[in-house]
């Protein structure tokens, strides 16, 4: 079916009525008589194929058929492989989601965002439920934020009817950001290891005896030690 498709795309050999043609090859192309191109095919034992009617005038390729219409459909399945396809993917919440629950559809949207996917979150409201409906909103913007580094915002959240819907499309490679809980993160823990550096106990030989408030710990045991080396000494 796809081959008869095909062929209705193309006027081959008689079908070309026009009084010249152009016909391109590895060598060029010129312009000739259509009956001239006939013979030509003829004595190539190949076929005068019309690819480009709506040129002036048309444009044709000595080829043959079967092989012309081969190479027409392994591009076409080339060009469809390489078409991105994006679904757009589905998270569903009730307006008291409880924390086990958000951290598993978060993860999944992360994963969708990933795969190149955009995602449709919202939040179904039952019954009364409705009267919830700000705490609805803030749900869906907390996940937008934890997702911030995923993907982008292309609406904010709208109430439809019983739902309240927030769709997100994944960032491009290289669009990719920290979030700001990943920065906040990475502050706390600079400041973690400034404050761990800053309390590392000094060596030895840089500790003050006559200053043992100043020496910490270590400085006390040395102190310590020194004093009963002196009491032994004493008492011998």
């Amino acid at each position: 079916m796809k081959n008869d498709k095909m062929k209705q795309q193309y006027r081959v050999n008689e079908q070309i009525r026009v009084r010249e043609v152009r016909i391109v090859g590895e060598d060029g192309s010129t312009v000739v008589p259509t009956r001239d191109a006939l013979n030509m095919a003829r004595e190539q034992g190949v076929d005068l194929v019309e690819i480009s009617p709506n040129a002036n005038p048309p444009v044709c390729r000595l080829i043959d058929y079967s092989k012309f219409l081969y190479q027409q459909k392994k591009r076409q399945k080339e060009m469809k492989a390489k078409q991105v396809k994006v679904e757009v993917k589905e998270i569903r919440f009730g307006p008291q989601t409880d924390e086990h629950d958000y951290q598993f559809k978060l993860k999944h949207a992360k994963e969708f965002l990933e795969e190149g996917n955009k995602v449709r979150a919202y939040v179904f409201f039952r019954g009364r439920s409705i009267l919830f409906k700000e705490q609805g909103e803030v749900l869906l913007l907390r996940f937008a934020n934890d997702l911030e580094e995923y993907g982008k915002v292309e609406s904010m959240p709208s109430l439809e009817g019983k739902k309240m819907f927030l769709y997100l499309a994944p960032k491009k490679a290289g669009e990719k950001k920290k979030s700001q809980q990943a920065r906040d993160r990475e502050a706390v823990g600079v400041e973690a290891k400034d404050a761990a550096r800053q309390q590392k106990p000094q060596p030895e030989a840089d500790i003050d005896v006559e200053a043992p408030a100043n020496g910490g710990l270590f400085a006390n045991a040395k102190i310590s030690a020194d004093a009963l080396k002196k009491l032994t000494e004493t008492e011998e």
